[in-house]
């Protein structure tokens, strides 16, 4: 593993931390989970397996350590890894059709839809309100929270792609063909 692909993802992780705990709770002490968008950047921007894993990892111990959810800790854990490979797997079906810019958007949409479907399962049957308010709960966090990341996303990736090539930190040839 590169030393520099491991820090820069330590960052993204660093930066999702920060914006996780700045952000208000919307609803129930849910807030949106800005970290989402900064795991699927490493994805994007450095997609193999070990990344991706180790990526999803952190993001989940740390998701964990800063939620407000009661039961969260618990999903946290098991919903970033279960997204992360979802994201992963989706990256590799879609990179070679879309533009990286759109393709990171499109992976950030559907992959936070994909944590917070899994996310509000296992919180809801760890409280032991199985099919208490998912619908309610999805649509006032978890819908608003994927258009935040995609927003996000949209504007982070050209900026963070030019930094990753200008710096080199991986081959050059390896970033130009997902991005545009």
């Amino acid at each position: 593993m590169n030393t520099r692909i491991l820090v820069m993802l330590s960052l993204f992780v660093g930066i999702g931390a920060v914006l996780h705990a700045i952000l208000p709770p919307f609803f129930l002490g849910m807030r949106p989970d800005m970290m989402l968008a900064m795991m699927f950047l490493g994805i994007v921007l450095f997609p193999k397996l070990p990344y991706v894993l180790i990526l999803s990892l952190a993001t989940g111990f740390i998701s964990a350590l800063t939620t407000t959810v009661p039961g969260g800790q618990i999903a946290n854990l098991i919903d970033k890894p279960i997204t992360a490979l979802f994201a992963f797997g989706l990256f590799l079906l879609i990179r070679n059709t879309m533009n990286g810019k759109f393709a990171a958007s499109v992976i950030t949409g559907i992959g936070t839809l994909v944590s917070g479907t899994v996310f509000l399962s296992i919180v809801l049957f760890v409280i032991g309100l199985m099919n208490a308010s998912f619908g309610v709960l999805f649509a006032t966090v978890v819908l608003p929270t994927a258009g935040l990341n995609v927003a996000l996303m949209l504007i982070i990736y050209p900026i963070a792609s030019k930094i990753i090539k200008r710096s080199r930190i991986v081959q050059t040839s390896t970033i130009q063909r997902y991005s545009a």
